[in-house]
């Protein structure tokens, strides 16, 4: 009888965490293949990681010869083999956002984001060393990530909020994207802000979706333990 009662907790959380993975399938795909590269960028030589991510970067030199490649490569791998770090901050951000939006919608946020910041970003970089105000060597620098994608995530997450929270979310992250632009100027720097503009400018597909307000949420968790005791 217990084996049996084990077996049927086992079962019932399994398929509790199947249902979590299937309300946002996108994401899950997107951490299963991160998982991958990372294990793989964990052991590469650090004299030859930048030689291998320069390939797989959304450079210049990668743009004008492999646009569509790079874009989607540099989707998938990162510098620093950190898989917990982006395990979490996924869930903060895209699962919410995927259950929220729905997957399609989702993706297209994400991949806008990842797309339009990069080539203004790129476009910058290649403005600057056309007129001698930036260096040569910028046209082959190791830019990969998932950053700009998740900046645009969290831009069009502002929506989700109810009232005044969307104001402080919202303003609290175009700040934090904000300052290092001001103080740093570097083409990611930019590249993460307009990101974050670009997910607010998706507003029009979060109408008639479901708000939701942080402080109703506590209330209403605290009534339930009262009520409880």
């Amino acid at each position: 009888m217990r084996r049996a009662g084990e077996d049927g907790r086992v079962h019932r959380w399994a398929h509790l965490v199947w249902r979590w993975i299937r309300s946002a399938p996108g994401t899950y795909l997107w951490l299963a293949i991160l998982a991958v590269t990372s294990f793989v960028v964990a052991r590469i030589s650090p004299e030859n990681l930048d030689w291998f991510l320069a390939g797989r970067s959304t450079n210049l030199d990668q743009l004008r010869s492999h646009p569509v490649h790079a874009l989607v490569a540099s989707a998938i791998w990162t510098e620093q083999p950190s898989f917990f770090f982006y395990f979490v901050i996924f869930h903060v951000f895209h699962v919410p956002a995927e259950r929220w939006l729905g997957t399609r919608r989702w993706f297209t946020v994400a991949a806008t984001a990842h797309v339009l910041a990069t080539l203004i970003s790129e476009g910058v970089v290649s403005a600057g060393i056309l007129h001698g105000r930036l260096p040569a060597n910028l046209a082959n620098t190791v830019d990969v990530g998932v950053s700009y994608a998740l900046a645009g995530v969290e831009g069009v997450l502002t929506y989700r909020f109810a009232g005044g929270w969307r104001w402080v979310y919202g303003t609290g992250l175009l700040v934090f994207y904000a300052v290092p632009l001001v103080t740093s100027h570097t083409f990611t720097d930019l590249g993460h802000f307009c990101s974050v503009l670009i997910g607010l400018a998706f507003y029009p597909i979060t109408r008639g979706r479901p708000t939701w307000d942080p402080l109703r949420t506590w209330h209403s968790w605290r009534a339930s333990r009262g009520t409880g005791g």
